[in-house]
């Protein structure tokens, strides 16, 4: 188990999750948005990590974890690709994707409408499961740092888009 902070470019937290696999691009790890809690997964674009963190207080959160005797694993059928086809993997899975660009704080929720070049055009769902039909959400693929699922907020922004939607058969 290796646990890391991460500091990515134009955000000012650290993130910070076990590192579970990665290649030259990209990796792919187990968030941790606080103290000892895990909650989903992260997949970061490494052209955006400035800097890898493994300090006592990283050590410390691995010791905890190991005393907890937590077993993490990545998803069976995890494999990395490109942006577009990550995103189209957690798409598939899961009916949606989230994603953040250099928006630290700014989480999208979406389905991919088309892309145009390095332009994304998604169908943006809103924090209240309502997809925005009236504008196409416009985002450069080149400048999205993290990729993420199956944290609480994005089960829960899954749940309410499905409940707004009776026709989305469960994943």
């Amino acid at each position: 188990m290796n646990v890391e902070s991460f500091e990515i470019e134009g955000w000012e937290e650290l993130q910070i999750g076990v590192t579970l696999c990665e290649n030259k691009e990209w990796l792919l790890v187990k968030h941790i948005p606080c103290d000892y809690i895990l909650d989903g997964y992260k997949i970061y674009n490494k052209k955006f990590i400035k800097r890898r963190i493994n300090s006592s207080k990283e050590r410390f959160t691995e010791r905890v974890l190991k005393l907890r005797k937590t077993i993490i694993e990545k998803p069976a059928d995890f494999k990395f690709t490109d942006t577009v086809n990550c995103l189209k993997w957690v798409q598939d899975k899961f009916g949606l994707f989230e994603f953040q660009d250099y928006e630290e704080k700014h989480l999208s929720y979406g389905i991919i409408n088309r892309i145009i070049g390095n332009i994304l055009i998604i169908d943006f769902i809103d924090t209240k499961g309502f997809v925005e039909e009236n504008y196409d959400f416009e985002f450069e693929i080149d400048e999205i740092r993290s990729i993420s699922f199956e944290s609480d907020y994005f089960y829960a922004i899954r749940a309410l888009w499905m409940d707004e939607n009776p026709s989305i058969v469960a994943l």
